[in-house]
């Protein structure tokens, strides 16, 4: 009988999971696990990373777009620790990772060797579930209960160690294949019963749309939902994009970080929410529910996390997408329509929508945040440019860009604008943006970071040229971590520790084999933009920013916003 080492199942049990690519930085701890899946290049890629975070963020972006497991093998010792980044943020934005990490021989574990380490131990807090392979008999079934893991529930890391010896050792077990998962009914009928009369009967219901709502089929519930009765609608950050441009006068805007926007005083008013697919961790219940004075409502595949701020009055437990086309279903039986009062309001509140961007001034020579997300998405619209469309993704990193781009940038297309809400990890765009590319061969994915975070993962630029992926990234420039420059001004009256120095980053990009621009004005900037985007190959576009309004962003408070 022919026998497998611990390494032959490791590859074929991810290639019998669908897994289509491994980010890999190499080590003498996992080679044996490398020679097997370079011998099945025809069924699966390796892509070699320049770093083991961006190699970890890469396979997050993976899991965030495709909804699969992203896959990640690294070798011992920091190759092991320098993932941590990753993992802990895949964990907290719920993105399936499956993370393989090499480690010493068994018989070394308890000792100080070289590159030694508790991994699991090390993991453990990050992640899922972290387990070390103690033989290679149970490889492949360690594996699957991880991938598993990964892939289920609260979405999230999943870690797998396993010792160099683990990997040679010869088993007689086959690699496994996954199992058919059974799929979840709707929620309890009664239950529901109650929601479409609490709806009949509240004074303003609305819905929060959070992360777990934007897969495919749960956003066309939802926009089945919509088209039956007009209920007012926020998103979250990583709820971005659920609602279209034909259902937008339902949509009051996306909520996250500080309250001081027109969906924070919807929620304020809302006597009934509605929380579809939400997790805390994007917007602190401590925040918009801080008199505790709402009923809600939990809609999900997994429990609440209860707190004292968010305590769901009924949790309807199932299928998201199910549960919400009964409630469509239902709610189009009872013919609901909200009060002409609740109307007016609505209609006031959209105009404070629609003209809150008019709190901020342009400058003639350097761009505005506003103008720049205007400009790209006059792009996007523009059907005689078809580099790019409405179905383009755009991956956008932490800073003060993410806070302009998650409360302005419209996107209708879920999973099309993304963010890291969880951890604001500095670095994902790009190693995002490789992910996307990866995922959509040939189609021009744009990513986007301030300067400060672009170097945290800029390195990468070099694997994505080598893929000969399509990207446009685009760097909001100010020389400064300005995200913490603006709260620091707010909270003592100066800042302290944030300035950096300038960087040439088209030469930058060049240097990786990648195509520089810059812009030396607001004049400039449609130009650039459209000459970089139809650039068939890695882009960077170096844009000097002007965020004198930053502070604005942090205190402009809304009347009716506490």
């Amino acid at each position: 009988m022919k026998k497998n080492t611990g390494a032959s199942l490791v590859a074929d049990t991810l290639i019998n999971h669908g897994v289509e690519y491994v980010f890999t930085v190499p080590g003498a701890k996992i080679d044996k696990v490398i020679d097997e899946l370079d011998n099945r290049k025809d069924k699966i890629k390796m892509i070699v990373c320049r770093h083991e975070q961006n190699a970890a963020l890469i396979a997050q972006g993976i899991g965030r777009i495709s909804g699969k497991p992203g896959v990640v093998l690294v070798t011992s010792g920091p190759g092991v620790s320098n993932l941590a980044t990753g993992l802990v943020t895949a964990t907290s934005e719920s993105d399936p990772v499956l993370a393989i990490g090499g480690n010493v021989k068994r018989r070394d574990a308890n000792k100080r060797r070289h590159q030694a380490m508790a991994n699991v131990a090390a993991m453990a807090p990050l992640t899922k579930f972290a387990e070390e392979v103690e033989a290679a008999d149970s490889m492949a079934e360690v594996l699957s209960n991880a991938y598993r893991s990964a892939n289920s529930g609260r979405k999230g890391a999943a870690f797998v160690s396993i010792p160099m010896d683990v990997s040679t050792d010869e088993t007689e077990f086959e690699p496994m294949s996954p199992s058919i998962v059974t799929k979840m009914g709707h929620a309890n009928i009664e239950l529901m019963e109650k929601l479409i009369e609490d709806i009949k009967n509240a004074k303003l219901p609305v819905l929060l749309l959070g992360m777990r709502s934007s897969d495919d089929p749960t956003v066309a519930a939802i926009r089945e939902l919509l088209s039956v009765v007009k209920l007012p609608v926020v998103e979250t950050f990583q709820g971005a994009g659920i609602i279209p441009r034909h259902l937008e006068d339902t949509f009051f805007g996306r909520v996250g970080l500080f309250k001081n926007q027109p969906g924070d005083l919807l929620l304020d008013k809302s006597d009934l929410v509605i929380a579809v697919g939400y997790d805390p961790i994007e917007y602190d219940p401590e925040v918009w529910n801080k008199d505790v004075n709402k009923k809600i409502y939990h809609i999900d595949s997994v429990l609440s996390e209860v707190d004292n701020f968010y305590k769901p009055h009924v949790e309807l437990i199932g299928s998201i997408k199910r549960t919400i086309k009964k409630m469509a279903c239902m709610l189009k039986e009872e013919k609901y329509e909200l009060s002409d009062e609740n109307n007016k309001f609505l209609e006031q509140l959209k105009g404070k929508f629609e003209n809150i961007t008019k709190l901020f001034k342009y400058r003639d020579n350097i761009t505005h945040p506003l103008q720049l997300m205007w400009r790209l998405r006059q792009l996007i619209d523009d059907e005689s440019f078809t580099s790019i469309d409405n179905n383009t993704l755009i991956t956008t990193d932490v800073g003060s860009i993410y806070i302009w781009m998650a409360r302005n940038f419209k996107s209708y297309e879920p999973r099309k604008l993304l963010f890291s809400n969880g951890m604001q990890t500095l670095g994902v765009a790009l190693p995002w943006a490789i992910a996307g590319s990866l995922l959509n061969p040939g189609k021009k994915v744009i990513s986007m970071s301030g300067d400060g975070g672009f170097l945290f993962s800029g390195q990468e630029l070099e694997t994505a040229v080598r893929e000969k992926l399509n990207i446009t990234h685009i760097i909001w420039n100010d020389n400064s971590y300005n995200m913490v420059d603006f709260q620091q001004v707010a909270k003592y009256g100066k800042s302290a520790a944030v300035e950096l120095g300038p960087v040439d980053f088209a030469k930058y990009a060049e240097a990786f084999g990648a195509k520089g621009f810059d812009v030396k004005s607001p004049d400039e900037l449609e130009s650039v933009l459209r000459e970089a985007l139809s650039y068939e190959g890695v882009a960077i576009v170096n844009v000097p920013i002007d965020y004198t309004d930053n502070g604005i962003l942090g205190n402009m408070l809304l009347e009716g916003v506490d």
